[in-house]
């Protein structure tokens, strides 16, 4: 897909709907609206726009539990993941599973995990079965720095490699696991060079860049394409809010990290400014065309926000559908 000024303004339009989005979620939280919790990926949008614009239509993602920008940027259905966030019926679950158990299957988007690294076999099998079927598609499988250090990598990530199925692995590394800073974590903090561990390429990208992310995984999802196996994509990016919305709501949720940390990385390294600069220098948007898709993706969540917070709640006799297989449903 060359990246003409109308894909790369389409691309800067999905980064603000998920910043909206996840900034509108996170009030609806601070006002006890949210059942549960949620976990945002405000200051990761470009990760997400980036790696699902290399994709074709066909091929599929499996999310993590923040997966809210990886669905919008992938074309998800605002209104229904949004209904399912706020536990409604209208929700893509039936408002069973809440923001970390989202899907949309007729986008190919299979499902997120709440289980930490708990996607990156699934993302793995997805690839295998592509194979055997060899229908051409590619698995898109995310999970964070913190997953990077749980069995599932290893295992999801060798067994693709032995099998050459057309995985790409693409960990958002944000910096930290809940609370832990990855350096605490381990000792070299490249996940990206674990590849050659498993024979496959690994990529290291800044992950505030929207179009580096894609760059890099497009090289990856065309290998695959061609039979070639899988390959590791390292986004390092930075969360500008606590690990969790309940955390955000917690006096000090983030004072695990160093003071002016958040301050510094907002200012500097937002990817939706450090992208909004980019357009306006190549010449593809002004002041007023950036104000103008700003007040659309309000528009659009607040459109979204009110047909959720207008949804019935789940019927008490719905608790226990998709729970048991019926008669002659195995």
């Amino acid at each position: 897909m060359p990246l003409t000024k109308e894909v790369l303004l389409d691309m800067y339009r999905r980064m603000l709907t998920i910043r909206h989005f996840e900034e509108g979620i996170t009030e609806l939280s601070r006002q006890g609206l949210v059942p549960g919790t949620g976990h945002v990926s405000i200051g990761e949008e470009a990760v997400a726009v980036g790696a699902c614009s290399a994709l074709e239509e066909k091929d599929y993602i499996i999310s993590t539990h923040r997966a809210h920008g990886h669905l919008l940027a992938r074309g998800a259905d605002i209104n229904v993941i949004l209904a399912e966030v706020l536990g409604k019926a209208t929700g893509c679950t039936g408002g069973k599973g809440g923001s970390m158990h989202l899907s949309d299957f007729s986008r190919q988007i299979l499902g997120t995990n709440g289980i930490v690294g708990g996607g990156i076999n699934i993302a793995g099998g997805v690839g295998l079965a592509i194979k055997m079927r060899q229908t051409g598609q590619i698995c898109l499988g995310f999970f964070g720095d913190g997953a990077a250090n749980r069995g599932t990598f290893h295992e999801g990530l060798n067994l693709a490699a032995v099998w050459k199925v057309p995985t790409v692995f693409v960990c958002t590394n944000n910096q930290y696991g809940l609370s832990m800073p990855q350096f605490k974590a381990c000792v070299n903090i490249d996940i990206s060079a674990r590849a050659s561990a498993y024979g496959m390429p690994g990529y290291r990208v800044e992950g505030t860049d929207v179009i580096a992310v894609y760059e890099a995984v497009k090289i990856a999802v065309e290998r695959a394409r061609k039979g070639e196996g899988p390959s590791l994509i390292e986004a390092v990016s930075y969360r500008l809010r606590g690990h969790s919305m309940r955390m955000d709501l917690m006096p000090g949720g983030s004072d695990y990290r160093p003071k002016g940390e958040i301050e510094d990385w907002s200012a500097n390294k937002d990817p939706v400014n450090i992208f909004r600069r980019k357009l306006t220098e190549l010449g593809y948007l002004d002041d007023k065309a950036a104000e103008q898709i700003d007040a659309d993706c309000q528009r659009l969540f607040d459109s979204a926000a009110d047909f959720a917070l207008n949804s019935p709640e789940p019927e008490p006799e719905t608790a226990f559908q998709w729970v048991y297989a019926g008669e002659g449903e195995r």
